[in-house]
């Protein structure tokens, strides 16, 4: 270590004439946090952009798929009338804060969820013809932009398929409530109040059945979070933002 510059190391050799790189400084580490924060920066924005990417491309290619319709080959089948029992999913979504002040939220929001059939509707005519659906969710979300840096929790709730006789498109509609846990950051001006909080989730959009046991999804989802008052202030969050997901049925 050098004591007039505070250079803490640096390995390799340089030609005459040029500056070291200095790697770590001891008199002026505070010029290290400027680096570190772009470094931060750059894989917040990688992730960003491929969740981005990624709700892009699957939304494209499920886009022929869904302007098929009913349209089919010779040697392709039509899905079942018959919904199956239970249903598997894995969801993503990247939401986007909305009247939230004073932070600017992003969210990855990711879901494992289950659902079960309950009750149908299969003898009716026209649009409401469908099934109910109770589902479970665990919900897994790491905070990309905002205060606080992770939430996780619970949501039970109901969803509807609206189904047409032969047709491999199915609109749905969901909403339910839940609970769950954020590390909260009260002292910061805007933060959430405490780490326990509720959430309210709704969802709606198309779903497309490759077969009877294999579907994709692509929609639009609505999340909130607060404590109820529980704490005052109670800022809450409001998201919005794109949703995808791959479902097993059985």
């Amino acid at each position: 270590m050098n004591g007039a510059t505070g250079l803490v190391h640096y390995r390799g050799t340089c030609p005459p004439g040029c500056d070291p790189p200095v790697l770590f400084c001891g008199s002026d580490a505070g010029h290290s946090a400027p680096i570190a924060n772009n470094v931060a920066l750059f894989i917040v924005n990688g992730s960003m952009k491929w969740r981005v990417r990624m709700i892009i491309g699957l939304a494209l290619a499920m886009a022929p798929l869904a302007l098929a319709g009913t349209d089919r080959g010779e040697n392709s089948t039509a899905p079942s009338d018959e919904p199956s029992r239970f249903d598997f999913a894995l969801e993503t979504a990247y939401l986007f804060g909305a009247i939230n002040p004073p932070a600017n939220y992003q969210i990855s929001a990711n879901f494992l969820t289950a659902r079960v059939r309950w009750g149908d509707y299969l003898d009716r005519r026209g649009f409401f013809r469908g099934y109910n659906q109770v589902y479970l969710s665990l919900l897994a979300e790491p905070i990309i932009r905002g205060i606080e840096n992770h939430y996780f929790g619970m949501n039970v709730g109901l969803r509807y398929n609206f189904v047409r006789p032969g047709c491999r498109i199915v609109p749905y509609f969901s909403g339910g409530l839940g609970l769950g846990w954020i590390d909260s950051q009260p002292e910061r001006f805007g933060g959430q109040g405490q780490d326990f909080t509720f959430n309210i989730l709704t969802a709606a959009g198309l779903s497309y059945q490759f077969s009877d046991r294999f579907s994709g999804q692509l929609g639009v989802l609505y999340q909130h979070l607060s404590n109820a008052g529980q704490t005052d202030p109670n800022p809450s969050l409001n998201l919005f933002g794109p949703q995808v997901g791959f479902t097993y049925s059985f």
